[in-house]
Formats: structure tokens, sequence, C-alpha cells
């Protein structure tokens, strides 16, 4: 299969484009930078440098590769900038799924988040619906990925892959990142909100197996799917244990809980024979630079 990969270089691309190409697909990746266009090609694949945010030469290169399905990774997460990220779920979708369609091609797989949910007890599966009308600034949050999941559906097939908080390299959570700033006493580190909370219940997900996840979602169904470990856990957690692997010293508690910050549960993607490589953060965490 031809795959076109719109996100060749951020945390869950770079892995994905090496694994798509082992298993014998061919790939075209885009970054909007020469570096990001060169380094793809450095890894076997085709290369365009284009920005998501201009349809022409998007439509172009999609158009000119001519690739089977196209899979969705675009984020801003290096930078820890939600709004940049949200303006790609949004426009950016909007742009690839249009040049997708008018390429002919009918299958897409997509980067979500399993953290959307309404609130409730116990972790969400993809029956949940999504928490739409939430305050300000969960409420921005989730109406970009309602708009993205949405867009994503005018293909035939859409995969839509709701990931955990994902970590490791090149995210929030990795040795250096923004989580490591806000447990160190940055002041101007930006960090999760109030998924830390005590009482706060999350999913984890190491880019490793987001990334497998994005190969498997290839041959799925449409619809969701979330794509996380198998331990969700609250803040007085899985806080210390990231502290620790970051080597930085156990921040005080923080009280309280998100009523959204619920967890999910990952029975769907495990019926389709995903096995995540780190099924919980407990190691995870100190694997982040592997």
């Amino acid at each position: 299969m031809h795959v076109f990969v719109a996100g060749a270089t951020g945390a869950v691309g770079r892995l994905l484009v090496p694994l798509l190409l082992e298993t014998g697909h061919q790939v075209t990746g885009i970054s909007r930078t020469p570096r990001g266009t060169e380094r793809v090609r450095r890894q076997g694949a085709s290369a365009f440098q284009v920005d998501v945010f201009d349809r022409e030469a998007l439509r172009e290169a999609v158009m000119t590769a001519a690739p089977d399905a196209v899979i969705h990774q675009l984020t801003d997460l290096a930078e820890a900038d939600g709004e940049a990220t949200n303006r790609l779920r949004r426009e950016g979708t909007r742009n690839l799924v249009d040049a997708a369609g008018a390429a002919g091609v009918t299958r897409i797989v997509v980067q979500s988040m399993s953290w959307m949910y309404v609130p409730g007890e116990g972790p969400a599966d993809e029956s949940v619906p999504l928490d739409v009308g939430a305050a300000e600034p969960r409420g921005g949050l989730v109406e970009g990925i309602r708009a993205l999941e949405e867009t994503a559906a005018e293909l035939a097939t859409a995969v839509v892959l709701r990931y955990g908080v994902l970590y490791g390299p090149g995210t929030w959570y990795a040795p250096g990142g923004p989580a490591a700033g806000a447990l160190a006493g940055d002041p101007s580190a930006r960090f999760l909100g109030s998924v830390e909370a005590d009482l706060s219940v999350t999913s984890f997900l190491h880019v490793t197996d987001a990334a497998h996840a994005a190969v498997a979602a290839l041959d799925w169904p449409s619809g969701p799917v979330n794509i996380v470990d198998d331990e969700p856990a609250q803040g007085r957690e899985w806080v210390p244990v990231l502290a620790t692997a970051l080597g930085l010293p156990e921040p005080r508690p923080t009280s309280g809980k998100a009523s959204w910050a619920r967890g999910a549960a990952n029975g769907l993607a495990r019926s389709r024979g995903w096995n995540p490589a780190y099924p919980s953060w407990r190691t995870g965490f100190s694997a982040q630079g592997s």
C-alpha cells in the first residue's frame, strides 16, 4: 500500500515512517521544513516540503503522490502549543481531507485523543460521547477534536485513533520537556492543566505504541478506537514515578480532581490484535530515551 503521512517528522511520525517501510508499504511524507523533508528521505521514503495550511500546495502533493491511504499525525507537541495543534486539527484536517478526496483516496487514519469524553465513573470506551459543550478552555479542545473526527469521516473509511497522553521522545513528557520543567518548579513550563491532580485519572501511551497502532489501523474498519495502555492511573500514582524517571524530586501532591479525567479502556484495540510494547507507564516512563 502507498501511504501518505502528514506529520512525518513529529513525535509519532518519525517512528511511523520506518515502521511502514519495514512492513512493506511505500511511503510519502511531508514536512514544513527542508530539514524535515531531508530527514524523511534519509529514512527511505519520498517527501514533499509542504505546509498543510497551504491548500493548493498540499492538494498538489497528494495528487502527485497518488497514495492508497493517508495517515494524519499532525500536532505541535514539541512546542507544547495546544492552540497551534488545535488549528492543525481544524484547518489542517480540512485541507488534508479535501486533498485526499481530490486524489481519489478513500482511507484515512487520524490522530485523536482519548480524554475528550464526557465526565463519568471509570475508564471510557468508544461508546461514550465526546464532551461537547464543556466550559473553556476544555471546550475549545473538544470542539477541535470533534471537527477533526467529523471531517475525517467524510472519506469512506476513517479510522480515528484516540491516543492516550503521549510520552516518549519528542513529547511533553520527555526528559527536558515541559512536564520536566513543571515538575522542577519552572513557573513558565506548560503542563496538562489538572491531569496531574492527585485524584484525576489519566491513560498514557508511549509514542512507539502509537506508531504501531497507526500501521495496524490501515486494515481496521471505520470508527474511533482508544489507543491507550492498560493502566489508567491517578496523578498521585504516576506523578512521583515520572519525577523519578526524569531524575527530579517528587513534587508535593496537587489536590483535587478534574471530573472528565477518567481514563480510557483499550479493549477494542486489543480485540483487533494491538498489543502495546509498554502496557504500563510504570515501566514506560523509564524507557523514554529508548
